[in-house]
């Protein structure tokens, strides 16, 4: 197994119960891949994904291993999903786990028709969820063939009213005329690294998994990597840290071991690749295993970031856990970052304020909190990523922006570390720094992530950049299809 991101330690769970001898391989010092923390002055911040949704996938991952999630994580529910902000409006809306308070919300923000558009589109994407989880999130090779066979009459209903070559943009446009609500929804197209202005209509369907719960992790979400590391070596696997894999052997079209950077050889009958793909075509684990994947092109790249990881008092703005600061204009924010590679001059800001929200004590006045702050950029951090150049103007943007919106943030007085699409490169080779594998764009971009099975008999994939997608639970979801299909390999 290498790489101890989500998708690798679900896999190992999933063997090593099944008595299969697993020894993961990971290059970092600590598990979890891309959830990963930052202490710029001692204390962990969330540097990372920071959302935890569709608590099933995790509990059943446990319970199959005889344990139980709530023997290793607290898990908090959250009340209030995520605070957002217009730069031209003195209004603030918050969106709840209760779709009736949230209703409510958005019809003191915007007014009955618009509250009655949330309650329509509520309901299109639970049907859009309840018709795709089973033929495309569970199904270990969906095709678009075979989604339409299993769908049956009311999942045809259901796509039919959301055809894959609508997008999300444009879907929007039906039930929210207010454009800061439309801006809002579209945010979902980000979830996945994507622009809404070329994804599916049929990513509308996270609104249904967020209001399934979302859930606040006692400790943070690398608590999440901790909790899966441990339940995987308890179940008998074993995990080698700082230990990075050189490449993968093959001898006649089939996997035979890795070789490592300590210069160690471990032979295997079999290797799950839970890293992004691309690693792989680019022939960083060996000439060999290049054919394993088809290449992926620099412009079919996700989003990817830059980050501030700080610690510091804040003043004038009430912070939510989740808080979403709009730029000025969204369809121009991802023409310039997928058609002009660059920044936009307003962009959207995602700021998440770990010591806010549920599972949380008040802060007193002046007391310092961890912020993770977050703007999408091209990925493009193999070429150029953003300059030294470029980077105190962006960041004085952004922080000027957060003040016009009334959160002052007193940086003179804290410690940050600032992660660049070239950062992100470094730590996850071969993506440019995008953070979620391929953009999901145009109508049959799902269908296009490689599935478990390579082109090399005994290499499987794992991770946000094989089916079924990004995201922590869909990577560990792609951890047990893997292993599932690993297991029958060998039966």
């Amino acid at each position: 197994m290498i790489g101890a991101g989500v998708g690798g330690l679900a896999a190992s769970i999933d063997l090593a119960r099944r008595g299969v001898e697993v020894t993961l391989v990971e290059r970092a010092e600590t598990v979890g891949g891309k959830l990963r923390s930052l202490a710029p002055r001692g204390r962990p911040i969330d540097a990372g994904p920071t959302v935890f949704t569709l608590h099933h996938v995790f509990e059943s991952l446990f319970a199959d291993a005889g344990s139980r999630l709530e023997d290793h994580l607290k898990l908090v529910p959250a009340d209030l999903l995520a605070r957002h902000v217009w730069r031209h409006s003195s209004k603030v809306l918050d969106l709840h786990a209760n779709a009736q308070r949230s209703m409510e919300a958005i019809g003191e923000f915007a007014g009955a028709p618009a509250a009655r558009g949330f309650g329509e589109f509520l309901d299109r994407a639970g049907a859009l969820h309840q018709s795709l989880r089973q033929p495309f999130m569970m199904a270990p090779r969906p095709s678009a063939a075979g989604l339409m066979r299993e769908l049956g009459f009311a999942g045809m209903l259901a796509m039919w009213r959301t055809p894959p070559w609508l997008t999300l943009w444009a879907a929007l446009g039906s039930h929210f005329r207010d454009p800061r609500l439309r801006q809002l929804f579209a945010r979902y197209s980000t979830y996945v690294g994507s622009s809404p202005l070329q994804a599916p209509a049929t990513l509308m369907l996270i609104a249904h998994v967020e209001q399934c719960g979302v859930w606040l992790v006692e400790g943070g979400m690398r608590r999440v990597a901790e909790a899966l590391a441990t339940l995987a070596r308890h179940c008998g696997a074993s995990i080698r840290l700082g230990t990075g894999a050189r490449r993968i052997e093959v001898r006649d079209s089939r996997v035979i071991g890795v070789q490592l950077h300590d210069g160690n050889f471990i032979p295997a009958d079999s290797v799950i690749f839970n890293g992004d793909t691309q690693a792989l075509a680019d022939g960083l684990l060996g000439s060999e295993v290049r054919i394993a994947v088809k290449t992926r092109a620099r412009t079919d790249r996700a989003l990817s970031a830059v980050t501030w990881c700080i610690d510091a008092p804040t003043q004038g703005f009430d912070l939510a856990h989740h808080n979403v600061f709009f730029g000025d204009d969204y369809p121009r924010e991802f023409s310039d970052i997928f058609e002009r590679r660059r920044i936009t001059d307003r962009p959207t800001i995602y700021l998440c304020a770990q010591d806010r929200g549920e599972a949380s004590a008040p802060l007193q006045t002046g007391e310092s909190e961890r912020l993770l702050i977050l703007v999408n950029a091209p990925a493009d951090g193999d070429q150029r990523g953003v300059t030294d150049d470029e980077l105190p103007p962006l960041q004085r943007r952004v922080f000027d922006q957060l003040a016009a919106n009334g959160l002052y943030v007193s940086r003179e007085r804290a410690d940050c570390v600032v992660t660049r699409p070239q950062d992100f490169e470094r730590l996850f080779p071969a993506t440019g720094g995008s953070l979620y594998g391929s953009a999901n764009h145009g109508a049959f971009a799902s269908f296009a992530r490689p599935n478990s099975r390579t082109r090399i008999r005994g290499l499987y994939l794992a991770g946000g950049s094989a089916h079924p997608g990004p995201g922590v639970p869909m990577a560990t979801l792609s951890g047990r299809l893997a292993a599932a299909a690993l297991l029958r390999d060998l039966d």
